[in-house]
């Protein structure tokens, strides 16, 4: 008897590989990550917003190289959670974000979680190949038309 995993077969596109593996990617991270309530994006927001505040959100925005409106979109949910607050003077058009102590301490015990998954990939990947995608998935991020 064939395993699930088994009966799939690679596409000759490779943007539909990328994607399938994208999605199988986020869905071993969101699945690791749910006791904290939070997606994979979310907590990547989160570690960025914490290693750079106070960060403009076009700042963040190129730091993540998202664009601006996805960002914007995906940061109300977190400040509707209290997570990240706005510390720029009241009428000024450049936003400045911070973490609040319960989104670092979300982001904190995320954390562990974020781990894991981490290590299930590099666990069913092995060490060579993750490091391996690692280089590859850079390459293939600056290749231009």
């Amino acid at each position: 008897m064939k395993t699930e995993n088994q009966n799939k077969k690679s596409s000759v596109c490779n943007c539909l590989n990328m994607r399938r593996a994208s999605q199988s990617i986020t869905e071993i991270y969101d699945h690791y990550l749910a006791p904290c309530h939070l997606s994979v994006s979310q907590f990547s927001i989160l570690k960025h917003i914490h290693s750079m505040e106070p960060v403009s959100v076009s700042e963040l925005a190129a730091e993540i190289r998202l664009d601006r409106t996805t960002l914007v979109r995906n940061l109300k949910p977190l400040e509707q959670e209290r997570l990240i607050h706005d510390i720029s003077q009241t009428g000024t058009r450049n936003r400045q974000l911070c973490l609040t102590f319960e989104g670092n301490e979300k982001m904190e015990k995320a954390h562990v979680y974020w781990n894991q998954a981490q290590d299930q990939i590099e666990a069913q990947l092995g060490q060579e190949d993750t490091q391996i995608l690692q280089s590859l998935l850079l390459k293939i991020e600056v290749l231009t038309p």
